[in-house]
């Protein structure tokens, strides 16, 4: 105002969807190679800076990844600093290391055989250059720190290592043929081969005077180093079902563990003892109606968490109301249409996977057919639906019989907060765009040429629910042979597990044993 125009912003339209690039693959599988079973990767996380990566498999390994390109810039900060341009690198990981995290078990007690799959990979916070972080299997949580140290070798040898014989002895005709003297000869402890010293006795006697060429040892630190994986903390004993979850708190201090009926509550250095925060058991196991999924704390209200159930609702619970959260302060469920109830009604309703954005305002919830983002301060419904399977629907009779209707499909959102994704079968996987008005629906497929099988899928907005928030529901083609892109499907190629980089748009997902990196 104040006398002169008022210039008004053009809003803002929502962002273009984006064209993503093949990046890097571990692990590539060559034309006809036989997947091994133990290889096929379980879990992936990245770290909160984005700079580690943490892949998990069903043989029970952890494999570790480090980001490469950021350490390339070189320079001093100064230096840096005076760039006036902004280094446009993707990201690159390099093979940083790996351990054996879990082995196969047996519950003697129970005559259950326990696979060593990793189930869960959390990272936790990072002290003294030291990288921590969580694996589980179905019973058991292992506490892990990763750290390098420098190798130390021994410099000094007593002896003339190419004279030496076993246990350090030096035989006497090495000796006296490097001699013009008779000289005795010593071995490398300072005992003697001459037999009047009984060197071979417990209780050596040493001869009168000594020996004079005893010399111990130098232990030196060496300017290598190598990478020790050390298990600090093993948390057991405390799940009679499967561990479906981890999810460390944003204190640095506890995490949770959810197996199907109750959620426990850890202290990262009490091994022996956890509380249990969340129990649906009912008292008799006929009435039970629905089991946890999966649980996962907020990222920065170290009293808050969620977890989902089967029946596909999502219950927000606060620490600070009750010791045992029974009754939750949230619950985000959507009503299923009138007259829409079939047999499979409940089974792809499940949630297989939940996931907080970086500011915690929102959670993204991925069932069998769909993915779903929720708002915790509007518990009426879900802001924004995203179709990834409805062409399967007319194939889900198949899809129960050879079992592929309980595959569990994780989810990701992207740092920003503005798009989300999740796998499919065929080695595909989904990104939508999630700000208001956006109509970014990607399919791409986990090889090295992404876009192959990309047809962009139109938006449908389904309804208002005010001026800044628009439920958007997406649909796919309804071909029934086909998925969404007119390709024929393939249920034993599934991709699973994926994670977006918490600060830039780089995608990493598993396509059985390879990892595929993409960036945009």
């Amino acid at each position: 105002m104040n006398g002169g125009d008022e210039v008004v912003a053009a809003p803002a339209g929502p962002p273009q969807p984006l064209e993503w690039k093949f990046s890097q693959v571990f692990g590539e599988r060559t034309a006809g190679e036989e997947v091994q079973e133990v290889d096929i990767i379980s879990a992936i996380e990245f770290d909160k800076s984005g700079n580690h990566l943490a892949t998990g498999d069903r043989g029970g390994r952890v494999v570790l990844f480090e980001r490469t390109d950021a350490k390339d810039h070189g320079g001093s900060r100064r230096d840096l600093e005076s760039v006036d341009y902004t280094i446009s690198r993707h990201p690159e990981f390099r093979y940083k290391t790996e351990f054996q995290s879990h082995e196969p078990e047996f519950d003697y007690l129970k005559s259950l055989e326990i696979e060593e799959k990793i189930n869960k990979i959390r990272w936790c916070q990072t002290a003294n250059g030291a990288l921590f972080l969580l694996s589980t299997n179905d019973k058991t949580i292992k506490y892990w720190k990763v750290q390098e140290k420098k190798v130390k070798k021994i410099s000094e040898m007593n002896v003339d290592p190419s004279k030496a014989i076993a246990n350090g002895c030096i035989s006497s005709i090495a000796s006296s043929s490097n001699s013009s003297s008779p000289r005795p000869s010593y071995l490398a402890n300072g005992g003697s081969p001459d037999k009047s010293y009984s060197y071979l006795t417990n209780d050596f006697p040493f001869p009168p005077g000594g020996i004079p060429s005893l010399r111990l040892p130098v232990v030196v630190t060496s300017h290598e180093t190598s990478l020790i994986a050390r298990c600090r903390r093993v948390y057991a004993h405390a799940h009679d079902y499967h561990i479906n979850s981890i999810s460390s708190n944003s204190d640095g201090e506890t995490f949770i563990s959810a197996d199907d009926l109750r959620i426990n509550l850890w202290n990262l250095e009490i091994s022996n003892q956890s509380f249990n925060i969340v129990d649906v058991k009912p008292a008799n196991m006929e009435d039970l109606t629905e089991v946890i999924t999966s649980a996962e704390f907020h990222p920065t209200h170290c009293n808050m968490l969620a977890y989902s159930s089967s029946k596909g609702s999502i219950r927000l619970v606060d620490l600070r109301q009750s010791a045992l959260c029974d009754t939750h302060a949230k619950l985000f469920e959507e009503q299923e249409a009138p007259g829409s109830r079939s047999f499979f009604t409940e089974i792809i309703a499940s949630i297989s996977d939940i996931k907080f954005g970086k500011d915690g305002r929102y959670v993204l919830s991925r069932d069998y057919m769909t993915l779903k983002l929720w708002d915790i301060n509007m518990d009426s419904g879900p802001v924004a639906t995203f179709q990834v399977h409805e062409y399967l629907r007319p194939k889900l009779c198949d899809l129960y019989e050879n079992d592929s209707i309980f595959d569990k499909f994780e989810c990701c959102l992207s740092g920003d907060g503005s798009r989300v994704a999740t796998g499919s079968y065929s080695n595909l996987f989904r990104v939508f765009g999630c700000t208001p008005g956006s109509a970014e629906a990607t399919t791409l497929e986990a090889s090295k040429n992404p876009m192959r099988r990309q047809v962009q899928t139109p938006a449908r907005p389904a309804r208002s629910l005010g001026s800044s928030l628009t439920r958007v529901v997406r649909r796919g083609a309804d071909s029934p042979g086909v998925d969404a892109n007119g390709n024929s499907f393939d249920f034993t190629t599934k991709l699973l597990h994926l994670a977006w980089h918490p600060t830039e748009n780089s995608i990493a997902c598993a396509a059985a044993n390879s990892l595929y990196m993409y960036y945009a």
